[in-house]
């Protein structure tokens, strides 16, 4: 059974634009890193919606006026530091720039297939964007079908660009809103199914993809990228942790001064700097953690979907295996780095409430602010405060701080080992 493919890619920036619509538009001049394309074939494609001027970056520009309009008025009343161009605006909004809506099925679906019923596979999918996502076709930048690769397929990037009812101002502003159409992954979840109950409909055999999966249907090629890219990131950031390590342990072993006593710590400047630094790079390491987490299930999800192709393609088994392979790596990399950052954490948290025992007032204090910037950041939770404050002089005030008085009790065991 052939599936039902419907996926959208953002695009964050202009320049990420320009990029995109000189491939959709066949106007780079190679394209070595897709064999795929056979230029040759080129003017078989088919355009669903033009662009309107020469370019990508042009024709946005000229959909987008009346908002550009609307931002270059605001700007004439802005402070002089805070004034943006339109396009920085752009670039650095936390909205998308544009989206891209890709269709596509495999080649037994258009297998034997001819231009027409192609043509009338792609109305299907337009009629999907303006009568289900809800674009009108004044929002449509540019929609083609690329005849010239393996598989037939449909690149439509559309400007989510709307009037929105802004209550300082009391009237209607443009905006760009991705969430105005693409309102969570549950919501994408309802519009592949209504995806797949159009193709259906309109006689298409064709199965619902994977049900709730987050994967993002990215090649085999890109997932080894990935996985690269992410081993070397992993390497390189161990590395950098592990030397902040050894550059506090060296100084706090040379350190003439007394680093513990029974009354009081007293910690020289660029050991103090040292353990900050230690701490910085130990959440540069914890970041990376939840991408490594990302391309495991997305893996996992890659090959267990495509397991029935497996009996029909020699070429796919060994790629499914190599991504098998790759993710039990990938796996193993991630229970080691769970287990490291724990037991840096568990210093971390040892050397904080040695402070707030021995410390004077001001390195108390101190102290005391840089755990609750912690708890804040999310890095420490109310278990880690408890085990930090519990029994020292700070004790009271993490305690508040963190809304720990009604959520343990003072006679529990305090097991963190000093």
């Amino acid at each position: 059974m052939s599936y039902a493919i419907f996926r959208v890619e953002p695009i964050n920036k202009l320049k990420d634009l320009g990029q995109i619509g000189a491939h959709n538009t066949r106007t780079k001049e190679a394209y070595k890193s897709n064999p795929d394309i056979d230029k040759s074939k080129s003017h078989n494609n088919i355009q669903l919606v033009p662009i309107t001027h020469k370019d990508y970056y042009s024709s946005y520009m000229n959909l987008v006026k009346d908002y550009k309009k609307q931002h270059d008025e605001k700007q004439k009343t802005e402070r002089e530091n805070r004034k943006k161009s339109f396009n920085q605006m752009l670039d650095d909004s936390n909205s998308v720039v544009a989206d891209e809506l890709l269709f596509t099925s495999d080649k037994e679906f258009f297998k034997n297939m001819s231009k027409e019923e192609i043509l009338r596979w792609a109305n299907c999918c337009m009629d999907f964007v303006y009568e289900d996502i809800g674009y009108k076709k004044e929002q449509i930048l540019h929609s083609t079908i690329h005849m010239d690769e393996k598989t037939p397929h449909i690149h439509c990037v559309v400007v989510p660009l709307i009037k929105k009812y802004d209550k300082r101002s009391d009237k209607e502003k443009w905006t760009i809103s991705k969430k105005y159409y693409m309102k969570d992954k549950n919501y994408l979840s309802t519009l592949q199914d209504k995806y797949h109950e159009r193709m259906v409909s309109n006689g298409f055999d064709l199965d619902r993809g994977i049900k709730n999966s987050d994967n993002e249907h990215i090649d085999i090629k890109q997932y080894k990228k990935i996985t690269r890219k992410l081993n070397v990131e992993l390497t390189s950031k161990n590395e950098r942790l592990n030397k902040s390590m050894e550059e506090l342990e060296s100084k706090m072993s040379s350190n003439k001064e007394t680093i513990f006593d029974k009354d009081y710590v007293k910690v020289k400047k660029d050991t103090f700097d040292s353990m900050n630094k230690v701490i910085e790079q130990t959440k540069k390491v914890m970041e990376i953690q939840p991408k490594i987490q990302k391309v495991y299930n997305e893996v996992d999800e890659y090959a267990r979907s495509y397991k029935s192709l497996e009996k029909e393609n020699e070429n796919i088994q060994k790629e499914v295996k190599y991504l098998k392979i790759r993710n039990q790596k990938l796996e193993q990399e991630n229970d080691k780095l769970i287990s490291y950052i724990k037991n840096i954490l568990k210093a971390i948290k040892e050397f904080f409430r040695k402070m707030l025992q021995l410390g004077n007032d001001k390195t108390k204090e101190a102290t005391t602010s840089k755990i609750k910037d912690y708890y804040d950041n999310e890095d420490f939770d109310k278990d880690d405060i408890y085990d930090i404050a519990k029994d020292t002089d700070k004790e009271d005030e993490l305690f508040d701080y963190a809304d720990i008085d009604n959520y343990y009790s003072k006679d529990e065991d305090f097991d963190l080992e000093i």
